[in-house]
């Protein structure tokens, strides 16, 4: 049996229409997502690994697989330090060697500095350094990475649990729905910040840890939202009619209702992955972020404010923020002005 080709329908070819439309919103979408793409092969433009090696009529390829330096005829069975001159000359005497752009990993120290960390930016290092002597062209790619990553996870989890607690509380009403929102006011006061300091110096954090804390409370943007198109939704006459002919409420619930109350839940999640981005460099710069040595846009802030003397470090940083930030919005303006019922 032959498949119909996927069509959008008409409503939703006018929302596209819409979104194009809005030049600012369209571009800032393109840009966002080049981006991202471009960090999450970071690896192949950031590393202190060469990308390719030919030794001895054989190719390697560092990036992807661990070499011991005897391999390259040297003496030692651990891993080749690719910046050790020794392990080059080894190298070049039967090969040659391909580097990414960037010759510095996240965590890679360039101890060949001009003058005292942080250095400013020179052919070497083309942001300069951090205090420690890390590239900072090479943690802005991997922090961007990881805040998206974070960002975009926390969003479509919290989107996901927002969704169907604010389903359940309007869609059965009564003590459902009273017990629901009188637990949601006790839940959003309790001080997220606080309790992060507090879990900090008991467990130390990391992704997932950060990951599940914030989810905790994140979830709770969209239950009014998704609550009040539900509530609306119930009594409407096509809902009516499809409990009168015995369809179960997840039915109702997730294929007639829901398709209505995503318009709103779409518009609001770039705002939310905003948030989301915001409080992980928010923590990073409170040092309640990511593990020390994590690629971490917080943390580049960080070391802006701690080192006046480096206006590189201070600049990179409200750069890519700035710049994330600001299409992150046109894209959720591009969203809302597209599925304005008011436009439909």
């Amino acid at each position: 049996m032959s498949r119909k080709p996927f069509k959008l329908t008409p409503m939703n070819q006018r929302r596209v229409q819409r979104f194009k439309a809005n030049r600012r919103g369209w571009y800032s979408l393109w840009i966002f997502t080049a981006l991202f793409i471009f960090s999450l092969g970071a690896e192949l433009f950031a590393n202190d690994k060469p990308l390719l090696i030919k030794f001895d009529n054989q190719y390697y390829f560092p990036v992807m697989f661990t070499y011991a330096e005897q391999e390259f005829g040297g003496e030692l069975p651990t891993e080749a330090d690719y910046r050790d001159e020794y392990v080059l000359e080894l190298i070049q005497e039967k090969g040659w060697i391909m580097y990414p752009p960037v010759r510095f990993s996240y965590n890679t120290i360039n101890y060949d500095l001009p003058s005292p960390a942080p250095s400013a930016p020179d052919s070497v290092n083309y942001l300069g350094t951090d205090d420690q002597g890390r590239d900072v062209v090479a943690r802005v790619i991997y922090g961007f990475r990881i805040s998206v990553l974070f960002g975009l996870t926390l969003t479509i989890i919290s989107s996901i649990v927002g969704v169907i607690a604010g389903a359940l509380q309007g869609y059965y009403g009564g003590w459902t729905d009273l017990g629901g929102q009188r637990f949601i006011e006790i839940w959003s006061s309790l001080p997220t910040l606080f309790l992060l300091i507090i879990l900090s110096s008991i467990i130390r954090p990391n992704f997932w840890w950060l990951l599940g804390i914030m989810l905790l409370f994140s979830w709770m943007a969209l239950v009014p939202v998704v609550r009040a198109e539900f509530l609306r939704g119930r009594n409407l006459d096509y809902v009516k009619a499809a409990k009168a002919m015995g369809l179960h409420d997840s039915a109702i619930m997730f294929k007639h209702i829901l398709p209505n109350a995503m318009v709103a839940t779409i518009t609001y999640m770039p705002f939310i992955l905003t948030g989301a981005i915001t409080t992980l460099t928010s923590l990073d710069f409170l040092s309640f972020g990511l593990p020390p040595g994590s690629p971490s846009l917080g943390e580049l802030v960080s070391q802006g404010k701690s080192n006046l003397q480096a206006p590189w470090l201070a600049i990179t940083a409200f750069a890519v923020l700035a710049l994330m930030l600001t299409l992150l919005v046109f894209i959720g303006e591009a969203f809302r002005d597209a599925f304005d019922p008011r436009n439909q």
